[in-house]
Order: C-alpha cells, then sequence, then structure tokens
C-alpha cells in the first residue's frame, strides 16, 4: 500500500466522498479487516484507545481520528492547518493513529514517537518528525528527536521493552485504516464522516459543522 502520490483526490472529490462514504462509528460497525476481525471499528476501539495519543481538547463534543505517516508529503503539508482547525474550534478531540505505510523508515519513525509517549515526549516527537521539508532517514529521525528533547537512552530501552505494546497500537491503526477502506495518508474520521484525503483550513471547517449537526440528529 502506498500514499495517494500524483493520484491523490482533489479537494472537490474528496468532499465528494465524504457525502457518498459517510460511516457511523457510534456503537459497532461491522468491517472484516485482513485479520479477520469482525468488530475492528468499535467507537471504542477507534475513538477511545486509551493506547493512542490525543491532541486538542480531550472534552471535546466533536472527534478527528488522523492517520498519518511521517514521510507523507501530505500530511506535512496539513498538519499546521489541522492544527490551527482545532485550536480555533476549541471543542475538538484530535485523535492520532500512526499508520506508517511507506516504508521501514517510515515504520521506524512511528515506532520512535510512540516510545516517546513512555516518557511523556510523544508530542514534542510527532511534532518534530513531522515538521520536517524532507525525506526521514533513521539517523536523521534521531537527531530531530534529540533536539525535540527526547532522553535517547529512555527512548532505546522502551523501543525495546514496550516493542509489543508499540507493535500492537499499529496493528491495530493499520487494521482500522483497511476496514475502513482508506487507500493512503492522510486519512480521517469526523465524527460520523469518513474523509479518504487532505482538505483545506474551510473545508475541515465546514465537515466538523456538519459532523455536529449529524451528531443532533
Amino acid at each position: 500500500m502506498t500514499g495517494f502520490g500524483n493520484n491523490a483526490p482533489s479537494r472537490r472529490a474528496a468532499l465528494t466522498l465524504i457525502g457518498a462514504g459517510a460511516l457511523a462509528v457510534g456503537g459497532t460497525v461491522s468491517a472484516r479487516a485482513a485479520t479477520g476481525d469482525d468488530e475492528v471499528l468499535t467507537e471504542a476501539k477507534v475513538l477511545r484507545d486509551p493506547d493512542t495519543p490525543v491532541a486538542g481538547n480531550p472534552d471535546g463534543n466533536i472527534t478527528i481520528v488522523e492517520w498519518s505517516d511521517y514521510n507523507c508529503p501530505y500530511c506535512r503539508k496539513l498538519e499546521p492547518e489541522l492544527r490551527q482547525v482545532v485550536q480555533d474550534d476549541g471543542k475538538v478531540r484530535l485523535v492520532m493513529k500512526d499508520w506508517p505505510i511507506l516504508g521501514p523508515v517510515s515504520v521506524t519513525a512511528a515506532r520512535s514517537a510512540l516510545a516517546a509517549k513512555f516518557q511523556g515526549k510523544y508530542h514534542q516527537a510527532h511534532d518534530a518528525l513531522i515538521g520536517v521539508s524532507s525525506r526521514l532517514t533513521e539517523p536523521r529521525i534521531n537527531e530531530l528527536l534529540a533536539a525535540a528533547g527526547v532522553d535517547m537512552d529512555r527512548l532505546k530501552r522502551d523501543l525495546t521493552g514496550h516493542a509489543k505494546d508499540i507493535d500492537a497500537i499499529l496493528k491495530r491503526n493499520n487494521e482500522q485504516a483497511e476496514a475502513f477502506g482508506f487507500q493512503g495518508t492522510p486519512s480521517f474520521i469526523v465524527g460520523k464522516y469518513r474523509v479518504p484525503g487532505a482538505l483545506s483550513m474551510t473545508e475541515f471547517e465546514q465537515v466538523i459543522a456538519d459532523a455536529r449537526k449529524a451528531k443532533m440528529n
């Protein structure tokens, strides 16, 4: 599986897919993933996984779930705009699901960011890795994390000591993305809507408003 590459849908096409592919995640939505699990897309697993990092307002009335890859140029471009929307709205809970689909270095970056969570530095690691403009390498990952204040000795220990936990998170994220039918990064769930692609700030604001209306109905 790869990212959108040159076949990325236009924003207009992505908005059309929102309407056509609306998918409720309240309660249980049965969807068979590659593992054969019939309940990959429960609300608890998608929205409330206690091991998945959360940004924005943890008590927000709308949840955005983002699947992203640190080597994805679309994810990097979108990041500041999405964060601005979340900050300006003030009532959005942002669930951050690492989905490393662009090669082994993407996996290393995702595992490192999740390992940083055990020293309370996931968000610093995430911001450092998503904020670069060039393709990541393993030495560059270590350089960026160290500069962001991550204890690299502790990180190495946590990568080993929590390897099963980290791999389980990535497995769950991948199963959910595949069950939703996502084809690349970034991909989103906004409230009850499936958004397979990047949107502008204005479009995100509109989808959030639509998700709030849908929640009330």
